[in-house]
């Protein structure tokens, strides 16, 4: 397998769950900040032009964070990185889909790319604070779903890897302060092997 990936993107997750799973896996660096997401190679892997993206070895490749990790999930069952039950595969499900499509992509994604929302370069500042509300209710939310409990399913499961680069973000880029119960999540990953290699990897450690 191939992670084709961007250092402090969203692809951190994704790299967290590969080296908790522990296979051999191959990082592509896809630079950003240079536009290389919209230039071949990688434009004719991924045409939506944005990581992760996981090329397996038949060629095909997967892309969309919540898609990519599901698959290492169901294709990695010794891992136990999903619950085994459906009613515990539907809140994962739910929990990705709120973290995903609402705290990163209408939220971090105002705060780090405001010109995406307005042609004024005025507004962006109030781009930026809405970006904020939304993040900090997000934290709000996820931190009653985690509760006193360790991880949000009970056990470390693919909702955590996207709750950590979530916090990760939030304390790192976003210089904002977690609600106490993510915080300790946030130290709590930041303490496994998995982590630490996935970090150190990436140049961010």
């Amino acid at each position: 397998m191939k992670l084709f990936y961007s250092p402090n993107a969203c692809s951190l997750g994704i790299h967290v769950l590969l080296e908790e799973i522990g296979k051999p896996f191959e990082l592509v660096k896809v630079d950003l900040a240079s536009g290389a997401q919209y230039k071949e190679p990688f434009i004719s892997l991924n045409p939506k032009s944005k990581v992760p993206a996981l090329a397996l070895e038949d060629g095909s490749v997967i892309t969309e964070w919540p898609a990519v990790a599901w698959y290492l999930a169901k294709t990695n069952p010794e891992a136990h990185l999903l619950p085994t039950t459906l009613e515990g595969e539907v809140k994962a499900l739910e929990l990705l889909d709120y973290m995903v499509a609402t705290v990163h992509m209408r939220g971090f994604t105002r705060i780090f790319r405001p010109a995406n929302f307005t042609p004024t370069t005025a507004d962006e500042p109030a781009v930026q604070r809405t970006g904020r509300e939304v993040v900090e209710a997000g934290f709000k939310q996820l931190a009653q779903s985690l509760g006193a409990k360790a991880y949000l399913l009970g056990d470390l499961s693919i909702a955590d890897a996207a709750l950590f680069y979530l916090t990760h973000w939030g304390v790192q880029r976003a210089k904002m302060t977690l609600p106490p119960a993510l915080a300790s999540h946030l130290e709590r990953m930041r303490a496994r092997p998995a982590v630490q290699r996935a970090l150190a990897s990436e140049g961010l450690s």
